[in-house]
């Protein structure tokens, strides 16, 4: 495993041991599937470049990079997982789809290129990382002026330990238990900080709302709850 500057090494051991069910819709990944049209609405819907270039950080096995690419965007995925990423360089070419997927982290590539992204995605990831705010100024650094960010996370609340954590993980099964640290989740004000120390502007915000009765989940405008999504642009 190579040493990347920013990362904890425990982490992404977590997503080496579940790397063989990112594409198992009926397995502990299931739920990302189940979000996966409501986060690429958000994303895709304020933008009017076509063909947009996007990086995709913390990409995983692929499935938002996928869905971004069938919507017509160029994507650049990033992870520091090497199992995950062949998982998902064998799906994309099973599916047909060019997405360069690279073992680098968004630090590095935003070095290289700078200002070379229409958008940046950085989904259930922030919660990962020791120091989430240098990898909101790195997505910052590889957008062009007036480029899209988006971040989704998990508020740090007691709602969000009881749903997200004992519920989402330990009794309902919706993610792999221990997929997540109370104290590494992300309250929206912390994560408007970052951004707007990094020179990004709040746009708006949405939160994932899970129905346990019907075991969906709808996208809720303006609403700081457990699982939420947010939307910024570079000045």
């Amino acid at each position: 495993m190579r040493s990347f500057e920013n990362a904890d090494n425990k982490e992404i051991e977590k997503f080496d041991k579940v790397s063989q069910i990112w594409w198992d819709p009926k397995g502990e990944m299931g739920t990302l599937h189940t979000i996966n049209p409501l986060r690429t609405n958000f994303i895709m819907e304020r933008l009017t470049v076509s063909n947009p270039r996007m990086l995709d950080v913390g990409c995983g096995g692929g499935i938002l990079s996928e869905a971004l690419a069938k919507a017509g965007a160029q994507v650049t995925g990033l992870d520091l997982s090497e199992a995950s990423l062949r998982v998902a360089r064998q799906h994309a070419q099973d599916e047909g789809l060019t997405i360069s997927y690279r073992y680098e982290n968004v630090q590095d590539v935003s070095e290289e290129q700078a200002g070379g992204f229409d958008a940046v995605t950085c989904m259930e990831m922030l919660e990962h990382v020791p120091e989430p705010a240098k990898v909101v100024a790195a997505c910052a650094k590889a957008l062009k002026p007036g480029g899209h960010a988006f971040f989704s996370t998990i508020n740090r609340t007691p709602k969000a330990f009881l749903f997200a954590i004992l519920g989402g993980e330990y009794i309902l099964h919706l993610l792999p238990r221990g997929t997540h640290t109370y104290s590494k989740l992300i309250r929206p004000r912390e994560l408007k900080d970052w951004t707007r120390e990094a020179g990004l502007e709040f746009v708006r915000l949405a939160s994932l709302m899970y129905n346990p009765f019907t075991g969906t989940f709808k996208a809720a405008a303006g609403k700081e709850d457990v699982n939420y999504m947010a939307h910024f642009i570079k000045k």
